[in-house]
């Protein structure tokens, strides 16, 4: 970005008043997504001329990005494929509906029994250990409050490289399936991630991102699990980027210095406490 003339400020920053508020009350954060809305909402409400577009979580990100699930499934459809189970990467939540909103009106109808599972970094998991509430959707509790699964929006996760992953809470549209029990979901600490990312970079010649990551695992132990029952199933998973700009990630895998910090019962419930009182 800054090759092309950009100025990037690392979030959270110095540069905004909730920036400086985030840093006053954890000096050591490595920030979040969370963080960075929230810098970015300030700005642009400062800034003549500027508009802030949410890009992650909101129900209208989901229909952009339903043109992933669209286009898998006319390909899927043009071979008479039918996935059994279908595995995403879930942080925010905007890129996983995107690939399974159009075989889950499938699954609500009837027409279809497919299983989607959604997986989330063990360091930040709003599904698998969230609660479901009203809560802000971002640090700096400005926009407005949003159902969802969700840690609190004063967590923030310890620094990881599950890059976009790192968010407090889940789309309103992934968390009322999951509530509803159309989807199930999985959490994986981040050197099993890479561990696979290793595995699919060895077998398929492509480097993934490690939020990709999340999604191959996921994927692995369905196929594992297929083979120790001896059932056949189609598995479809989302590879949604490659990890040629998370090069240090993958070294600090390979040098041995990955990390796999799980939070505590006692760490979600700070997070907890900043949940609206309603």
């Amino acid at each position: 970005m800054e090759t092309y003339g950009a100025k990037v400020i690392p979030s959270p920053s110095d540069t905004t008043d909730v920036g400086k508020m985030i840093l006053s009350e954890n000096p050591n954060t490595g920030g979040s997504l969370g963080c960075a809305i929230s810098e970015a909402i300030e700005v642009a409400v400062k800034s003549p001329n500027c508009r802030y577009v949410l890009g992650s979580v909101l129900n209208h990100v989901l229909l952009h990005q339903s043109v992933i699930g669209l286009e898998t499934k006319s390909a899927m459809d043009k071979y008479g494929i039918k996935p059994d189970i279908i595995v995403g990467c879930a942080g925010g939540g905007s890129n996983l509906g995107g690939l399974i909103s159009p075989f889950m009106a499938d699954r609500i109808h009837g027409k279809s029994n497919t299983r989607f599972i959604a997986v989330e970094p063990a360091s930040c998991p709003s599904l698998t250990r969230g609660r479901y509430a009203l809560d802000f959707g971002d640090t700096g509790q400005t926009t407005p409050l949003i159902r969802m699964y969700t840690l609190g929006s004063g967590f923030l996760p310890f620094p990881n490289h599950a890059g976009g992953l790192r968010y407090h809470g889940m789309s309103p549209i992934i968390s009322k399936l999951y509530h509803d029990g159309y989807i199930s979901a999985k959490s994986y600490i981040q050197s099993d991630v890479f561990d696979a990312a290793a595995k699919f970079a060895k077998c398929e010649g492509i480097l993934p991102a490690p939020e990709s990551a999340h999604a191959i695992k996921g994927a692995i132990d369905e196929a594992i699990k297929c083979k120790e029952t001896g059932e056949e199933k189609t598995i479809l998973f989302g590879l949604t980027g490659t990890g040629y700009f998370d090069l240090s990630a993958y070294q600090s895998y390979n040098e041995g210095n990955m990390s796999d910090y799980v939070p505590t019962d006692e760490d979600l419930q700070k997070g907890f406490d900043t949940l609206p009182k309603l």
